[in-house]
């Protein structure tokens, strides 16, 4: 399988995404639109990872490669490939498919639980009641007519969306390691002002390992059923 990532900046990997592609045996490929690497031709991947960062889906004239990568996201999505988007990612494929991206009341930044949401759609796929997930975002979203609204949270509604079989999109980070979190914190730091859900960076960076083991396999069984509802 030909697994292919956008990055956005250079300091928002895959993160736990990495080792769980490479368990799988995939071949593992990048666009760093901030270094205004060229995307590949849509036949030559199998799967896609759009990635978080700071910029919004709007900032087209700061990054007039957004435009680009949003007609790239759509075309992977009307292919039926799988497509996973996290925060900024999940923005993009809703803004691709025609929605608005615009600022959340209040910003969500730490460990912040997420609740799931009930469909009456079995096929979905199903997060815990409540876990508590790593959050670093202050843009919030209309989710698309056909999405299927997965997770929700006190500050934020539109966590988690799913569009048929093959699309997923995350507002929350899943594969966030310790070394992505510090990262984030050394590249952002400005952002951890006062503000009811925004954590401290001591308070971000003291959570244990299981924290991160936690959502690290939620992400891995998101992946696991993206790929396997998809005959790749």
């Amino acid at each position: 399988m030909r697994a292919h990532y956008l990055q956005h900046v250079s300091f928002e990997g895959l993160g736990s995404i990495e080792t769980w592609l490479q368990k799988a045996g995939c071949q593992i490929s990048c666009t760093r639109l901030f270094t205004s690497d060229k995307l590949p031709k849509i036949e030559d991947i199998d799967f896609l990872v759009v990635m978080g960062g700071p910029m919004s889906v709007n900032d087209e004239q700061d990054h007039p490669w957004l435009k680009q990568e949003k007609e790239f996201i759509r075309g992977a999505i009307e292919t039926g490939k799988p497509v996973l988007g996290i925060c900024l990612g999940a923005q993009l494929i809703a803004n691709c498919l025609g929605e608005e991206v615009y600022p959340n009341p209040i910003k969500e930044i730490g460990w912040l639980p997420v609740n799931s949401v009930n469909s009456e759609d079995i096929s979905v796929f199903r997060f815990p009641d409540k876990i508590e997930v790593f959050h670093w975002h202050g843009e919030t979203f209309n989710l698309p007519q056909e999405a299927v609204l997965l997770a929700s949270s006190q500050g934020c509604r539109n966590q988690a969306f799913q569009i048929g079989k093959n699309v997923l999109g995350l507002q929350f980070h899943l594969e966030t390691t310790p070394i992505s979190a510090r990262a984030l914190i050394e590249n952002c730091r400005h952002e951890l002002t006062e503000g009811e859900y925004i954590q401290a960076e001591d308070e971000i960076l003291s959570v244990p390992p299981e924290r991160y083991l936690s959502i690290n396999n939620l992400m891995s069984n998101i992946l696991a059923y993206l790929v396997s509802g998809n005959d790749l």
